[in-house]
């Protein structure tokens, strides 16, 4: 899989190079701001890229809005951005209608090697990687008398998971449970959240979706 790299703080960048190169990723190009980052986004055509949320030239949210822009006219790009600090508007902004090929994770993540390098595999492959910690926080302010108030404390759980993109294996793994028990959770809460059938497989990122939204009221 082809990355770009895009992070200001040069020692990071490398270090951020180095694991991928190792878990066998090609690092196709590196960028320290978001202007250069945007044009190499647009150049090398990645299967993925990971951006810092903060980069010059305004050290704000440029990197973000790199982001933005590469989803918004390479789609077929999978983005990962890297924040050092929680915040769940940038999440909801990334996601905007579609969770497919995005993800948010926090800096620390990245010495997480294998969760770090999966996410970053996830993404790429057009699934979706939310950071735990965001996730949680989330799922800490979620409002009263919402629809999700129809699962029940098992069903959240697995939707939680659900949110950071793992497969039914991976919260199975996570939960201790076996993964016939996850995939009737997943049926439930799909039926619960009222979201039809569908062939492409897409229910997974509607049924994270309506958790974020749902949580962050």
């Amino acid at each position: 899989m082809r990355v770009l790299v895009g992070e200001d703080d040069v020692l990071l960048r490398a270090g951020i190079v180095r694991l991928l190169a190792e878990a066998g990723f090609e690092v196709v190009a590196q960028a320290g701001d978001a202007e250069d980052f945007l044009r190499k986004a647009f150049v090398y055509q990645p299967d993925v890229a990971v951006v810092d949320i903060q980069m010059p030239p305004g050290h704000g949210d440029d990197g973000l809005r790199a982001a933005l822009e590469v989803r918004m006219h390479r789609p077929e790009t999978g983005v990962l951005v890297l924040s050092q600090y929680y915040e769940d508007q940038y999440a909801v902004d990334l996601i905007g209608e579609s969770a497919e090929g995005v993800g948010y994770l926090l800096k620390e993540r990245v010495g997480d090697v294998e969760a770090f390098t999966d996410a970053v595999a996830r993404v790429a492959a057009g699934g979706s990687a939310l950071d735990p910690e965001v996730v949680g926080r989330m799922l800490g302010r979620r409002r009263r008398g919402g629809p999700l108030d129809s699962l029940s404390l098992r069903e959240r759980d697995v939707l939680a998971q659900l949110a950071e993109g793992k497969s039914n294996q991976g919260i199975a793994e996570a939960l201790l449970v076996t993964t016939a028990a996850i995939e009737k959770h997943v049926t439930n809460i799909f039926s619960k959240l009222g979201l039809e059938t569908s062939p492409t497989g897409h229910r997974r990122v509607l049924a994270a979706l309506a958790y974020l939204r749902e949580s962050r009221r």
